[in-house]
């Protein structure tokens, strides 16, 4: 162990900072949230330093470091581009005993300032010993999504309630047991949510009637469209801390690897002219799990309110009496389309966008045809592909052009994304040839896919459908770049 982790109160401390320049103002900025009495040496001062300075947060020696200034000092910190001035600094510091930090010189370093992750009171710091400052803060970087910000809010309410919580419980075993519950129940969740004054009354409530049986509750995540990278972080957070996780066929393989290993995963799925899972189904088993006092995640591709029934479940859970919260997800029409180059709106080509599916429930009304055939707008179709030909036909005979530009956006924001395009008269075709999940884009919007692509590799590996009579539709297939 090269440096002993210690957390220093500073407050009211006297922090030595020689050097005014930008790394100085960012060193300057995490001493005076400490507290510290900060003194700043140097001829002149980064001009965030002269602002702070002017409203007296610091006292300012405008002039070069003199040895004197060590007198009374607890901290040093050099932050100068002057080799040989940091060298003398810490050279006299260390004389004195006093905790010295030079600026990206570990061996001048009595004390080295970490990376932190700041959840105040709550506070994770992560070191090298100087070794790897870009690896710690690729791993704070991590930490921090995983984290909720709500961590420090959560840390003050509990330590208000620490002595009542001890006087109700003489118990330690009691105590922990009531705060691990806590922690990970119905009170996280209403933090999190900003219900400050809610979760006091949950622990209110807790505490008057204390019953070891932990209460249920369910969250609807949206997965987002399939990239991984597009999943929201507190969607990330909830599905770490589930205790099921129910999901759909649309949510990819890498998200499902992000939930908590030790969490059972339920698939109940459903695919067009394949229900695996009857949606009568899937509520019973949410209402059972919930009323065992899990921590139930229903995990939905996209986002859970955009054709996905997540309103219905919710009705459910409502009327069970089960607590539940939603994480809104990123839809398959936005991110789909953002991947594929194609703008649901533009000034000259759309000034409105619909979302409509094209797999609804029988008995349904019928869509409003001559509204969707209009011109200027897009339309973002959701589980279309089976009835494209129907959907093509309807359009046409209510006034929208056939030669309207198309897209099929399959596997969209995923590394085997595939995009087709072509014109309404085309769209059965196209859809047959794209991969499965599948997005139909209807509007002028679609042909600016071949202009502003970004996430195909446009230049190689390009292939074309080219059949009599009919326009060429092009497959553009992504550049896949392994990192690992």
């Amino acid at each position: 162990m090269d440096y002993l982790p210690l957390f220093i109160e500073l407050k009211a401390r006297a922090v030595l900072l020689v050097g005014g320049g930008e790394i100085a103002y960012r060193k300057a900025d995490l001493l005076l949230r400490t507290g510290a009495e900060l003194t700043i040496v140097a001829p002149e001062l980064h001009v965030e330093l002269q602002q702070r300075h002017q409203k007296g947060e610091f006292k300012w020696l405008q002039e070069t470091f003199k040895t004197e200034y060590l007198d009374g000092v607890f901290l040093v910190i050099a932050a100068t581009d002057d080799h040989n001035l940091n060298q003398h600094i810490f050279s006299e510091a260390d004389k004195r005993a006093i905790l010295t930090n030079v600026v990206d010189n570990q061996p001048l370093c009595s004390a080295i300032f970490p990376s932190i992750i700041d959840r105040s009171p709550i506070m994770v710091a992560i070191s090298s010993a100087g070794k790897s400052p870009v690896l710690t803060k690729l791993l704070r970087e991590k930490l921090e999504s995983l984290l909720p910000f709500s961590l420090g809010t959560m840390a003050n309410i509990a330590g208000r309630w620490r002595e009542r919580v001890k006087q109700r419980f003489s118990s330690i075993h009691q105590r922990r047991h009531f705060w691990e519950k806590a922690f990970n129940g119905r009170f996280a969740t209403l933090i999190a949510n900003g219900q400050l004054q809610q979760a006091e009354d949950q622990l209110e409530q807790k505490l008057a009637k204390y019953d070891s049986h932990t209460q249920g509750e369910l969250a609807l995540v949206g997965a987002g469209p399939g990239d991984p990278g597009l999943l929201t972080l507190k969607g990330l957070q909830v599905i770490q801390q589930a205790d099921v996780v129910l999901y759909d066929h649309l949510v990819s393989a890498e998200i499902l690897e992000l939930v908590r290993r030790d969490a059972d995963k339920i698939c109940v799925g459903k695919r067009a002219g394949n229900h695996s899972v009857a949606q009568e189904e899937t509520n019973s088993l949410i209402v059972k799990l919930a009323n065992q006092g899990k921590k139930v995640v229903r995990l939905k591709g996209g986002d859970p309110f955009i054709f996905g029934r997540g309103g219905e479940e919710l009705q459910i859970a409502a009327a069970e009496g089960i607590p539940f919260q939603v994480v809104p997800g990123i839809t398959a029409a936005v991110g789909a389309s953002a991947y594929a180059g194609i703008p649901l709106t533009h000034r000259e080509h759309a000034q409105s966008v619909t979302f409509i599916t094209g797999h609804c429930r029988e008995n349904g009304s019928e869509l409003d045809w001559p509204a969707l055939a209009r011109g200027n707008q897009t339309l973002a179709i959701y589980m279309g592909t089976v009835k494209a030909a129907l959907i093509s036909q309807k359009l046409i005979s209510h006034g929208r052009d056939s030669n309207t530009p198309v897209a099929v956006i399959g596997c969209g924001t995923r590394p085997e994304q595939q995009v087709l395009t072509g014109t309404l008269s085309e769209l059965e075709r196209l859809s047959q040839k794209a991969p499965s999940p599948a997005l139909l884009v209807v509007g002028e919007v679609a042909q600016l896919h071949h202009q502003i692509a970004w996430f195909e590799q446009q230049s190689v590996d390009q292939t074309q459908f080219i059949e009599p009579g009919n326009a060429v539709t092009q497959v553009h297939r992504p550049a896949v770049i392994d990192l690992v």
